[in-house]
């Protein structure tokens, strides 16, 4: 897996995508707060992977929070993270599999986003990157020639 680069300047507005998730799916994006910390990472941990609770951990150590998540009443939907393994980084992120096509992804993404443009930053890296065709259509990233040693390539796993 490779590497992408987002340029921060030009991102697209999820403003209405959000307010429509509100309207018609009663679907919040928000950061959580420290008293949530351990609902969302076990969340996390439990439908993706412990390697990305512990990125959601860390997430947790600044304030306000570097993550956004998509909930429901009290059902957490997706989530998406930024600077928790490395500075200017997005990710990790995942959406349940029976919330996607409901634009959650992509507004979590964006709001990730805009969040490193508010830190400073002009670019971003999407770090070790599945799906390069979805954040080339969505924010114009593009793939890091040569990125496929990244900070990821001897990274500890935990068993499954």
């Amino acid at each position: 897996m490779q590497d992408m680069l987002v340029r921060l300047l030009d991102l697209p507005d999820s403003t209405k995508d959000e307010k429509y998730l509100w309207e018609t799916e009663n679907i919040i994006i928000k950061r959580p707060i420290a008293p949530e910390m351990s609902i969302v990472t076990n969340w996390v941990t439990s439908n993706f992977s412990v390697n990305w609770g512990d990125e959601v951990s860390v997430a947790f150590a600044s304030l306000p929070v570097n993550c956004y998540i998509a909930q429901r009443e009290q059902s957490i939907l997706g989530f998406a993270c930024f600077e928790s393994t490395s500075k200017n980084f997005f990710g990790p992120t995942g959406v349940l599999e029976s919330e996607r096509g409901k634009k959650i992804g992509k507004i979590l993404l964006i709001k990730s986003l805009n969040a490193l443009k508010e830190l400073g930053y002009a670019y971003a890296i999407i770090g070790g990157v599945g799906p390069a065709e979805y954040y080339e259509k969505v924010v114009g990233a593009k793939v890091i020639e040569e990125s496929e040693k990244s900070i990821y390539q001897n990274l500890l796993k935990h068993p499954k």
